[in-house]
C-alpha cells in the first residue's frame, strides 16, 4: 500500500481565506515539504485545522492541542479510507505525521491520542518540528515584541475551542474590539498590525493567570496529554525567535523519560530556516518509521 503523510502546516491566521486548502490554491502555501513527500511516491494530505477551510465556523481554535489532534486524525482516516478503495485491499496504507509550529503540536497530540480516538489507523511514527508544548509558557515569554500578536491569536483561538468559558472577559473594552476584527485575519496581517503587548487589550497584565485561563492551560499541558506508542523525531532551530528551542528540546526530555522511541535534531538556524532545512532529515526518519512495525492497538 502507497504510505499516507499527513502534513500539518504552522499558523496561517485566524480565519479569511488562510486554511491550508485555500492557501495552496492562492500559492500562499509552502510546497517544499509537501514536494519532499511527493517525490517519494507517497500521498500527502494537509489538514485546514478546526474552523478553517468552512466559511462561518471561524475563528481556527489555534493552540487547541486536542481538537488539531482530532482533525489530524480524522483527515488520516479518510485518506486511509480513500486509499483502501482504490487499492481494493483488506490490508491498511501506513501512515506518518509531519507538522511544525503549531503544526508539530497537532502531530505530536495526534500521536498522542492515536490509541484512544482512532486505534483503527495504522500509524507508524510522527515528526514534529518547533512543537510548542507549552502555550502558557509561550503566551508569557512572547507576549511583547515582534510577535506579539501570537499571543493575542491563542486567546482568541483557545476561547473558541473553550467558548463554553467566559474567557475574554479578561480584555479591555478595545481589546474584545480588536479580537472580533482578528477572527478573519491572516498571521501576516495580524503581526503587522498588533504589535502592542497583549497586556495592551487586557484589564491585567497577566491575563494567563487569571483562574479560568488556568484551567484551561492545564488542559492544554503536557500533563494533560497522553504518550506516543509510535517513534518520534523531534526538531528544533537554535536560533528559533517564534518558539524557543527549549520547548522542543523539553519535549523531547519528557519523552525519553516515559520511555518513547524518540530522536532529537537541532539547527544552527532560526524558525523559518529550520523548518527548510531539516525536509532531508525528516524524510529520512519517515522513510524509517514506514519500515518499522505497525503500533500496538
Amino acid at each position: 500500500m502507497t504510505p499516507i503523510v499527513l502534513y500539518c502546516p504552522s499558523f496561517h491566521g485566524l480565519g479569511g481565506e488562510c486554511a491550508p486548502s485555500q492557501q495552496l490554491v492562492t500559492g500562499g502555501e509552502s510546497l517544499d515539504q509537501i514536494q519532499a513527500v511527493l517525490d517519494r511516491g507517497w500521498i500527502v494530505a494537509v489538514p485546514d485545522g478546526e474552523n478553517l477551510g468552512i466559511t462561518g465556523l471561524g475563528p481556527h481554535t489555534f493552540l487547541a492541542a486536542r481538537a488539531a489532534a482530532h482533525v489530524t486524525l480524522d483527515l488520516a482516516r479518510a485518506a486511509q479510507a480513500l486509499s483502501d478503495s482504490a487499492h481494493s485491499r483488506q490490508s491498511h496504507a501506513p501512515i506518518v505525521l509531519w507538522g511544525y509550529g503549531d503544526g508539530g503540536r497537532a502531530a505530536v497530540w495526534a500521536s498522542e491520542q492515536h490509541r484512544d480516538y482512532s486505534p483503527d489507523l495504522d500509524l507508524r511514527g510522527v515528526a514534529a518540528g518547533a512543537v510548542i508544548s507549552d502555550p502558557g509558557a509561550l503566551a508569557r515569554s512572547g507576549h511583547s515584541g515582534p510577535w506579539a500578536a501570537l499571543a493575542l491569536a491563542g486567546l482568541i483561538g483557545l476561547s473558541r475551542a473553550y467558548h463554553h468559558l467566559p474567557l475574554r472577559h479578561v480584555l479591555t473594552e478595545d481589546g474584545l474590539r480588536v479580537a472580533q476584527q482578528a477572527e478573519t485575519l491572516s498571521a501576516a496581517v495580524l503581526l503587522d498590525q498588533y504589535r502592542q503587548p497583549l497586556e495592551h487589550w487586557c484589564k491585567d497584565p497577566h491575563p494567563w493567570d487569571d483562574p479560568v485561563w488556568r484551567y484551561v492551560l492545564d488542559h492544554e499541558s503536557r500533563s494533560a496529554a497522553g504518550v506516543p506508542e509510535v517513534p518520534v523525531h523531534l526538531y528544533h532551530g537554535a536560533a528559533d525567535k517564534v518558539v524557543p528551542v527549549e520547548s522542543g528540546s523539553g519535549l523531547f526530555s519528557e519523552y525519553q523519560r516515559n520511555g518513547v522511541g524518540v530522536s532529537w535534531c537541532e539547527y544552527d538556524a532560526n524558525h523559518f530556516r529550520t523548518a527548510v532545512d531539516s525536509i532531508p532529515d525528516v524524510m529520512e526518519a519517515l522513510a524509517g518509521f514506514l519500515q518499522g512495525p505497525r503500533a500496538p492497538r
